[in-house]
């Protein structure tokens, strides 16, 4: 799914980028601190969460949760409100925040069980999640913020989400940008050699950021960073 408001910081880190280019002080884009080749690779691999890390239902998920042979229990979406709660046929308000969707479908089958059914069939997954999506800006063609299916994608299935790089895009010099330990850190990859297969297609994860460079923006980013102490690099500056 796809949801064109792009956080209005981003935007302006591109916007900064645009007006930029063409002034004689602007330096190079992307800056030679970012992390490149299998450094960066390495990066992404250190901040990447935990493969054993569980996720937590949050406000505003959606959730499809199926009952064997109860089609009237059974929702293909069903939105989980800003206080973290859902209302459900039979059993009432359900409190969903902070739970995984192992120990809510033990709490509904319970609360099913409990003179209504026996041994109740509860499967349940998270159809969307409101905190993972990734930023997609730059040489694209349909730049925007974009869900991840089921939580996970790689850095070229999100660029297809944006429709493609532009006949601009400068494919060597696609930019990752991470948050992690309240610090924004970035690598470099190159699109042409995760395309061919000569190098991989690294995993992105909620709350990252794509910029795909352009000649258009180039020399902008480091300006930007230097006067934006919230903005900064896998190799700090």
């Amino acid at each position: 799914m796809r949801n064109k408001v792009v956080p209005a910081r981003f935007r302006a880190v591109v916007l900064f980028a645009v007006g930029c280019a063409g002034l004689s002080g602007c330096q190079s884009y992307p800056d030679e601190s970012l992390a490149r080749g299998a450094e960066a690779y390495r990066s992404l691999q250190a901040t990447a969460r935990p493969a054993d890390a569980v996720y937590r239902i949050g406000p505003f998920d959606r959730l499809s949760i199926a009952v064997y042979g109860e089609p009237s229990l059974s929702f293909a979406e069903l939105p989980v409100d800003a206080e973290g709660r859902f209302d459900y046929p039979l059993i009432g308000t359900v409190e969903a925040a902070g739970l995984t969707t192992s120990e809510l479908t033990r709490q509904i089958k319970a609360r099913l069980d409990e003179g209504l059914y026996n041994d109740a069939r509860v499967t349940i997954f998270v159809k969307g999640s409101a905190s993972q999506y990734v930023t997609v800006e730059g040489a694209v063609n349909e730049p925007g913020r974009f869900e991840l299916p089921q939580g996970r994608a790689t850095l070229l299935e999100m660029i297809a989400q944006a429709k493609s790089p532009s006949r601009t895009a400068k494919l060597d010099q696609v930019m990752v940008f991470r948050m992690q330990d309240g610090q924004r850190m970035g690598a470099v990859f190159n699109l042409v050699d995760i395309r061919t297969g000569a190098a991989e297609d690294p995993p992105l994860r909620g709350g990252d950021m794509v910029v795909v460079n352009t000649s258009a923006v180039k020399g902008a980013f480091r300006d930007f960073l230097l006067t934006a102490p919230f903005f900064n690099t896998f190799r700090v500056f």
